[in-house]
């Protein structure tokens, strides 16, 4: 089986708020793929004495020790366990119920000898290959379908759309979120490979509009991970009159695994 991971920071002088990980069980049979995109909360109070990045490694670690070593375990119930781990981690010294408690994107994979399955939860990527090369993307699409002016504000957003029926959901402090995501299981000889993607690096997609997700999935195959995000780098810094990043940050946390099964 072979693996890429790549994770760089938007900026050097911050810290990376995704996590990465690919994990073989000791038995040898199948893996798992974790991959978080940190939400970065706005600046002041959010009711959190932990960064973003720190609640990534828990979650991320959650997820991945859970999903190789509770095999029988369904991927929604993984996430539900690993968030209430999380949550049980800090819930004495912090207030988790405030709507910008640290919270991350889920992406999960696993594979057996038999099956695919999958999750996924707001709005980072995952591509799945068949053996003949077509490329079907599994997106949880709720917030791409929320209107761009219901997102002007901070305070609008949170009171009335983050984690919320009609809004869009992140994994947070409450387990129960586990139940919005998307999933889903394939049998395992319908699928070669698999990449998992954070925001940052799927601009090269759906801000860049460089190609599509089998081009994407080309590159990184082909070229390696490491080479998708070179590209969107390049990419960001030449869009000097923001014609394809509008708001968005010049540079965002890239993140990018890859599994050939």
């Amino acid at each position: 089986m072979r693996t890429d991971i790549v994770s760089e920071p938007g900026d050097r002088d911050h810290p990376n708020e995704d996590f990465a990980a690919v994990a073989l069980p000791a038995s040898g049979q199948g893996g798992s793929l974790v991959v978080l995109d940190g939400v970065t909360p706005p600046r002041g109070e959010y009711g959190c004495r932990h960064s973003v990045a720190w609640f990534c490694s828990r979650l991320g670690g959650a997820l991945t020790e859970l999903s190789v070593s509770e095999r029988h375990m369904p991927l929604a119930e993984v996430l539900s366990r690993a968030i209430a781990r999380t949550a049980a981690s800090h819930d004495q010294t912090c207030d988790l119920s405030h709507p910008r408690t640290p919270q991350a994107t889920v992406i999960l994979a696993r594979w057996s000898a038999e099956t695919v399955e999958y999750l996924v939860l707001s709005d980072s990527a995952l591509l799945l290959a068949a053996p003949d090369g077509t490329v079907t993307p599994v997106l949880d699409d709720r917030l791409s379908r929320v209107p761009r002016t219901a997102l002007s504000s901070v305070a609008l957003t949170d009171s009335t759309l983050r984690n919320r029926e009609g809004g869009f959901f992140t994994a947070a402090a409450d387990p129960s979120v586990a139940s919005r995501a998307v999933t889903g299981t394939l049998p395992r000889s319908s699928v070669h490979s698999l990449a998992a993607l954070t925001d940052g690096a799927t601009r090269w997609v759906e801000k860049f509009h460089e190609g599509d997700w089998t081009d994407l999935l080309s590159v990184v195959r082909k070229e390696g991970a490491a080479a998708l995000v070179e590209r969107v780098r390049t990419l960001e810094s030449a869009d000097t009159e923001r014609t394809h990043l509008g708001r968005s940050k010049r540079h965002d946390d890239a993140t990018v695994a890859y599994a050939e099964l």
